[in-house]
């Protein structure tokens, strides 16, 4: 019970330690302006995850802890070793620490760090990773919490040797550089990581368990050194090759996949709920509904039309339990649930109960279902 305590409280004197370093060396207003410039970016990126993870959103705690651990754990650990990391290039060869510590030390660390938190959810939380989907959402969101902290020192830097500048100098061009053209580009990195730990979820074979994770990390700061070479040691059109040959082909790769495998989750869901009904655990008439996140949305919207949002909320609530029990026998079919899946299973199964009980309870939510048939 202590350790998420000790875990908050950590992360804020990270973010009081990160925040004193700022303002020492960049001064108050400067830092001040930065937040408000990585706050745009940021909104967008958070955003395209959670829409990616509708199916079966992950608990909100979780994700917040996440954000912040990319923000605050991840920045000040990446920071202490990227210094190391200079003084081992220098000693390399004077003047090589900053490109050094640019494209070798600083992909190694940051995506290390970013990645840490992956690894620590996944052995004492296994049961939140259901796939590809759930890896590529964490690492996501651990990944927007690091750019906000990296860009608020960016642009503060940048501001206070340029001002806001032009589209090609100051806070401005930098903007057009980080927050536009490239916000995707952390999350984008240490998805790679997500994806290894996704694969490893769904495996049954200890050697892929193992293997995944690695080649998902090796991947990322690959690609990580790749982006920093290309903005710092390499010229424009270095940046502009990497970034339309490799950048702009993996992203859109990431975009594909993402919506294959939420297929594959919706074809999940879909092949559970027959049987699921035979057991009486749904009704018979919700499956068609529950099949479908158009069909679910427009229930709920059926609902807090007619019923309020309480009722809306309750039905959620029914939907999102169907979906876990939903996964959860589905890995347990593949082997691949676990040494506790029995229990999970009950404890999932009254969870759904209860949810769908609260959901007949609020007066006309579960009338929707037919009028939404009809």
């Amino acid at each position: 019970m202590l350790l998420p305590v000790v875990g908050l409280i950590a992360l804020a004197c990270s973010g009081l330690v990160l925040f004193a370093l700022g303002t020492s060396t960049a001064g108050l207003l400067p830092i001040l302006v930065g937040v408000v410039a990585a706050l745009v970016p940021v909104g967008p990126v958070i955003m395209a995850y959670l829409w990616v993870d509708r199916w079966e959103p992950e608990p909100a705690k979780i994700l917040l802890f996440a954000f912040a651990w990319g923000a605050f754990g991840a920045t000040i650990c990446s920071l202490a070793f990227n210094s190391r990391a200079h003084e081992i290039g220098d000693l390399i060869r004077q003047g090589f620490g900053a490109d050094f510590a640019a494209v070798i030390g600083a992909p190694v660390a940051e995506e290390a760090a970013k990645a840490a938190f992956l690894v620590v959810l996944f052995l004492r939380r296994r049961s939140e990773f259901d796939g590809v989907v759930d890896g590529i959402v964490y690492a996501g969101v651990i990944a927007a919490g690091f750019a906000f902290t990296e860009n608020i020192w960016y642009f503060a830097r940048v501001f206070n040797e340029g001002g806001f500048g032009t589209a090609s100098s100051g806070i401005v061009g930098l903007f057009i550089l980080r927050g536009v053209l490239a916000p995707f580009a952390h999350p984008l990195f240490t998805s790679l990581t997500g994806i290894g730990i996704g694969i490893a979820a769904l495996s049954g074979r200890k050697a892929v368990r193992i293997a995944a994770p690695i080649i998902g990390y090796l991947c990322a700061a690959g690609l990580h050194s790749l982006w920093n070479f290309s903005t710092t040691v390499g010229d424009g059109t270095t940046f502009i090759n990497l970034y339309f040959l490799i950048m702009v082909p993996i992203f859109v790769g990431m975009v594909l996949l993402v919506i294959w495998q939420r297929r594959r989750e919706q074809r999940i869901v879909a092949a559970q709920l027959p049987e699921m009904a035979a057991n009486r655990w749904i009704a018979a008439s919700e499956v068609a509904l529950l099949a479908s996140l158009p069909g679910r949305r427009n229930w709920r919207r059926a609902v807090r039309r007619k019923v309020g949002e309480q009722a809306a909320r309750a039905v959620s609530g029914y939907q999102h339990a169907v979906t876990e029990l939903a996964f959860l026998r589905h890995r347990i079919a593949q082997g691949t649930a676990g040494h506790d899946a029995d229990h999970r299973h009950e404890v999932l199964l009254s969870t759904l109960l209860s949810a769908r009980q609260a959901a007949v309870a609020a007066p006309g939510a579960m009338k929707a279902v037919g009028r939404q048939q009809g």
